[in-house]
C-alpha cells in the first residue's frame, strides 16, 4: 500500500518539488520514498514519485520507481496484486530479481502489452512509462479500491493517489466546480470521473489512461455492467453449486489477503460479512488471528457485544474499545486533511477510529466492505422491490394530481411515502428513490444563475444497465456509485491516516464476477438479504450469533449540529461569509440553516430530516477554510 504522484509536462517541475507533492501522502506510505525525473521528448519531462508502506518484500529490492531489467519500463504503483505468484508462474521468462508484487506488473506488461491490465487481479492504482515508444500509462483496479486523480494542464498531465499533491504542484490554481455541489449535498460524495475542482478528475474503476505526446485516450477493460452480463448469461444451475462455488472463492480471495510480511488482522463489527471474512481466515491460520472492534455507548449502535462472542467462538485474538461520542467528536477537525475534497459520509469517523485501534497490533486488516451490494444487503432493496410493484399504481396517483386546481391539494395531502413513489416518473432514475423536496433543497444552495449549469442530482444512467428487475438495477448502479465512491474512498482514507492496508476478499476480482453468476432469488429469498452469504456464514458461526437487525456505525449528527458544531454551521452560513465566498446562495443558504437550527424545520420536514444536508454542507465549508482560505 502506498501513494504514488508525476507528470508528464512541458513546465519545469523540479525533482523538489515532486518530491514535496510526494511528501503531502506521507500517512500512505512512511516506509521508504522514490521520486525520478527522466527526459521525455517533444519538449516533455517526466517526473516519478511514490511513498511505500511495506507489505511485501521489505528488502529496498522492494523500492519504486521500479525499473524493469533493461530499464526500458519504470512503474509506480499503490495497491496489492493478489495472483502474483500466479502470473510469476505464467511468465517465467521473466528474471525476477524480487519477491514483491511490483515486478510483476513490468513482467505482465512486457508480456501483454495494454492488455496487461486484465491479467492482473487486485487493488492498484497504477502509473506506467514505457520508454520505447513515450506511452505513459495511469490504470485503476476494476472496483475503484485505490484512487487515481489527474489534472490536464493543456498538453500536461499531473497524477497523484490524493488531491494533496496536485495541489501542491507549481502552476495549479484551484477552482471550485459549482455544478458538482448539489449531487454532493444530497450523496455526500463526488462521483467519478468529477472532482471538486476544474480540470481534475478520478480515473474511473476498470479504466486505462494512455497518454503520448500530449494525446490522451481512455479506455475500458472492465465494467460492472459487461461483467453482469456476461456472468448472468451462464447462471448457476443450482443452490448447492451457487454456495459452494461461491465460498471456495470466498475462502481462495481471503487466503490470497493474507499473504504478508507484516502483522495481519481483520477488522469484526459482528455483522455478517466481518464476521464471515474473520471466520474464514482464522480457518486458514494455525495461531489466532488479531480482530478488532469499537463499541458505543448508545446500544442503539453498539455490537460490540456480538462481535465479542462471535470472535469467542472463533478463537481470535480479539480486541475491542469503546468510544464515546467525544472521541468520534474529535476526528471531525481531521476530516479534510485526509479526505482532501467534500466527503461527508459520516461514518467515515468510527472508521478512522476502527483503524487507529488495529494500526497498534496490525499493518495489514480485512474487511467485509462490497457484501451490501453484491449480495443485496441495504434495507433500500426492500424499498426499491416494493416501489417497483405499485409504480402502476404511482403513476396513476401522479396524473390525478396534475388536474387543474383539485391536483395541488390532493399532492399536498398524500403521505410522503406515496408522494416519493407517484411522483418517481423519470424512467432513467426509477431505482433512485428520494423525497424532491430534500431536492430542491440541495439544489437551492446554489445561486439561481448556476442552478441550470448544475448535474441532475440523481444519475441519469439506469437504462445502460439493461436490466429490467429493480433491485438488480439498483445494486448495479450501488456498485458503479456508492460502493467506488463513498464506501472505497472511506476505507482507503480512514486506513491510510493511520498507514494501515485495508484488504477486502469480497471485492475479489472472481467473487465479484461469480456473483453475477448466481440467480437473484438466491441472493433475495423471501424477503431475506444476502440469503446466500449468510447460509455461507452459518457454516462457520451459530445461526443464533448472527441473526438480529443490522445497526451500523452511528453518529449524532443532529445533536452536533445543534450543539457543539452550531457555533461554527452559523458562521460558516451567514450572509457576509457566503457572499465573500462566492459559492452559495446567501439568502436561501442563510434562511434554510438558520431555520433549521432555531426551529428544526427546513421547509416542509423535520430539521433532523434535514441534518444529512446540513452536515454535508458543514463538511464542505470545513474542506474550503482548510484549503482555499
Amino acid at each position: 500500500m502506498c501513494g504514488i504522484c508525476g507528470y508528464i509536462s512541458k513546465n519545469r517541475i523540479t525533482t523538489d518539488q515532486l518530491r514535496a507533492m510526494n511528501d503531502t501522502m506521507y500517512h500512505r506510505g512512511p516506509d521508504d520514498n522514490g521520486v525520478e525525473v527522466y527526459d521525455y521528448g517533444g519538449g516533455y519531462c517526466i517526473g516519478l514519485a511514490q511513498r511505500r508502506l511495506s507489505i511485501l518484500d521489505l528488502s529496498p529490492l522492494g523500492h519504486q520507481p521500479m525499473h524493469s531489467q533493461n530499464d526500458d519500463i519504470v512503474v509506480v504503483f499503490n495497491g496489492e496484486i493478489y495472483n502474483f505468484l500466479e502470473l510469476k508462474e505464467k511468465i517465467k521468462d521473466y528474471p525476477f530479481k524480487t519477491s514483491c508484487d511490483t515486478e510483476v506488473i513490468i513482467a505482465a506488461y512486457l508480456k501483454w502489452g495494454e492488455d496487461f491490465a486484465s491479467h492482473i487481479h487486485g487493488m492498484f492504482a497504477i502509473a506506467l512509462f514505457d520508454k520505447r515508444n513515450g506511452n505513459v500509462y495511469l490504470v485503476r483496479d476494476r472496483i475503484g479500491k485505490k484512487p487515481l486523480y489527474y489534472w490536464l494542464d493543456g498538453e500536461n498531465i499531473v497524477f497523484a493517489s490524493e488531491l494533496k499533491p496536485i495541489v501542491k504542484c507549481p502552476g495549479f490554481v484551484p477552482e471550485i466546480r459549482k455544478d458538482v455541489i448539489p449531487r454532493y449535498l444530497h450523496h455526500q460524495y463526488i462521483k467519478a470521473p468529477d472532482t471538486i475542482y476544474q480540470n481534475v478528475y478520478k480515473l474511473e474503476s476498470g479504466c486505462l489512461l494512455k497518454f503520448n505526446l500530449g494525446k490522451i485516450e481512455i479506455k475500458r477493460y472492465w465494467s460492472v455492467k459487461d461483467a453482469y452480463h456476461k456472468g448472468a448469461s451462464n447462471p448457476v444451475k443450482s443452490y448447492e453449486e451457487a454456495k459452494s462455488g461461491l465460498k471456495e472463492r470466498l475462502n481462495k480471495a481471503v487466503a490470497d489477503r493474507m499473504i504478508a510480511d507484516v502483522p495481519l488482522g481483520a477488522f469484526l463489527s459482528g455483522g455478517y460479512d466481518s464476521s464471515l471474512v474473520s471466520a474464514i481466515a482464522q480457518s486458514h491460520s494455525d495461531t489466532p488471528i488479531k480482530t478488532f472492534c469499537i463499541g458505543f455507548d448508545d446500544p442503539k449502535y453498539n455490537e460490540a457485544q456480538y462481535a465479542k462472542e462471535i470472535a469467542q467462538h472463533l478463537g481470535t485474538n480479539h480486541t475491542e474499545l469503546y468510544i464515546s461520542e467525544r472521541d468520534m467528536f474529535d476526528m471531525v477537525d481531521s476530516i479534510p486533511k485526509y479526505y482532501d475534497e467534500p466527503f461527508a459520509d459520516s461514518s467515515q469517523i468510527p472508521t478512522m477510529l476502527v483503524s487507529k485501534l488495529a494500526k497498534k497490533q496490525v499493518t495489514v486488516a480485512l474487511s467485509g466492505d462490497g457484501g451490501d451490494e453484491f449480495f443485496c444487503g441495504y434495507n433500500v432493496y426492500d424499498s426499491v422491490a416494493t416501489a417497483e410493484k405499485i409504480d402502476a399504481l404511482g403513476a396513476l396517483t401522479y396524473g390525478a394530481c396534475q388536474i387543474p386546481v383539485v391536483g395541488g391539494a390532493l399532492w399536498k395531502k398524500l403521505p410522503f411515502k406515496v408522494r416519493v413513489v407517484a411522483g418517481n416518473r423519470n424512467p432513467e432514475t426509477k431505482v433512485q428513490l428520494a423525497s424532491e423536496g430534500y431536492l430542491k433543497a440541495a439544489m437551492s444552495f446554489l445561486p439561481k444563475e448556476d442552478r441550470e449549469k448544475a448535474m441532475m442530482i440523481k444519475y441519469p444512467i439506469e437504462s445502460g444497465y439493461g436490466v429490467n428487475d429493480w433491485q438488480v438495477r439498483r445494486m448495479l448502479l450501488d456498485m458503479d456509485t456508492y460502493l467506488t465512491d463513498d464506501i472505497m474512498v472511506k476505507m482507503d482514507r480512514a486506513s491510510m491516516k493511520y498507514s494501515l492496508e485495508a484488504r477486502c476478499p469480497i471485492l475479489d476480482t472472481a467473487v465479484m464476477e461469480y456473483s453475477y453468476r448466481i440467480p437473484h432469488k438466491y441472493k433475495y429469498f423471501k424477503g431475506d438479504k444476502k440469503h446466500i452469504l449468510k447460509d455461507i456464514a452459518y457454516d462457520y458461526i451459530p445461526k443464533e450469533l448472527l441473526d438480529r437487525p443490522k445497526k451500523g456505525f452511528g453518529v449524532p449528527l443532529d445533536a452536533w449540529m445543534r450543539g457543539p458544531l452550531k457555533g461554527k454551521l452559523v458562521d460558516y452560513s451567514s450572509k457576509e461569509y457566503l457572499t465573500r465566498q462566492g459559492i452559495f446562495d446567501p439568502e436561501y443558504v442563510n434562511k434554510f440553516l438558520n431555520t433549521y437550527l432555531q426551529t428544526g424545520d427546513a421547509g416542509a420536514a423535520t430539521g433532523k430530516n434535514y441534518s444529512k444536508i446540513a452536515w454535508s454542507f458543514y463538511v464542505f465549508q470545513q474542506w474550503y477554510e482548510h484549503y482555499l482560505l
